[in-house]
């Protein structure tokens, strides 16, 4: 009964006209709003709709939480669903945002805690996925990466691509995928370039992947996601495999759309 009326109210909500000031949120702040069809415009509006209607938004550190910042960041998190079977991010209860950086407290041990590890210190963030927790996300960080797709760096698409990850329980570098053949193939692949990765960042040398996304799996899973999207075209060039593993996961092909808006094609 509880998922009955769930999905009534999410297709009511989805029904919903989307407000026009909204929609110029969407095309003057979120680049890749642009290069998308009517369709797929029209699906975007209805998940953020959605992921706005059923999600906790705090603005924190003095920020105040506007329409245009709540939009802004919902779109781009539903730009990752837009071809995905999904369940509009259940493990994500709540998007935290920050005006600018912020600096994670020293996590102390406690007091009958046997220490293992280094303890990990205050280091500055632009976002942060927390496991079976919220998203933190920096609104300046934010805008500038919904702008400037050429740069390569999306902290929305970052972030949420870790709680895709997260959602076998793991975070792992590997989302739930479609069956064993997906998951062979993903295997192989991901594995192959990040280890190409990682050897060439650790030889100091310039990649076309943020190093970031050579620390472990999973960063180099949401680091391999903010180029599907934001720079489609050269990860095809550079490592084909790895859109090709990306595009079928995500079910969508930002190269295409790139391709069509650079030839003038509708």
């Amino acid at each position: 009964m509880f998922h009955w009326l769930r999905d009534n109210h999410r297709e009511e909500v989805r029904r919903r006209s989307f407000p026009s000031e909204w929609e110029s949120f969407l095309r003057t702040s979120v680049a890749h709003y642009s290069v998308l069809d009517d369709p797929e415009r029209a699906e975007l509006r209805a998940l953020t709709l959605v992921l706005l209607e059923e999600k906790n938004w705090e603005g924190c550190g003095g920020l105040e939480l506007t329409d245009e910042i709540r939009v802004t960041i919902a779109a781009q998190a539903c730009l990752l669903l837009l071809g995905l079977p999904h369940d509009y991010y259940r493990n994500v209860e709540s998007i935290l945002v920050y005006p600018s950086t912020v600096v994670i407290p020293e996590r102390r041990p406690g007091v009958f805690e046997r220490v293992n590890a280094p303890v990990e210190t205050a280091i500055p963030i632009l976002g942060q996925a927390i496991a079976r927790g919220a998203v933190i996300l920096v609104w300046d960080a934010v805008k500038r990466g919904a702008r400037h797709p050429e740069q390569g760096h999306n902290v929305v698409y970052h972030e949420f691509a870790h709680k895709l990850d997260m959602l076998d329980g793991a975070a792992d570098g590997t989302p739930p995928l479609a069956d064993g053949d997906q998951l062979a193939e993903w295997v192989a692949v991901c594995s192959r370039e990040f280890l190409r990765l990682r050897e060439l960042a650790e030889k100091g040398h310039k990649t076309f992947l943020d190093a970031y996304g050579a620390r472990n799996e999973a960063e180099f899973f949401a680091v391999a996601t903010e180029e599907f999207f934001d720079r489609p075209l050269a990860l095809q060039k550079h490592a084909a495999d790895l859109y090709r593993v990306l595009g079928a996961y995500y079910r969508q092909d930002p190269a295409g759309r790139a391709s069509r808006l650079l030839t003038g094609e509708e």
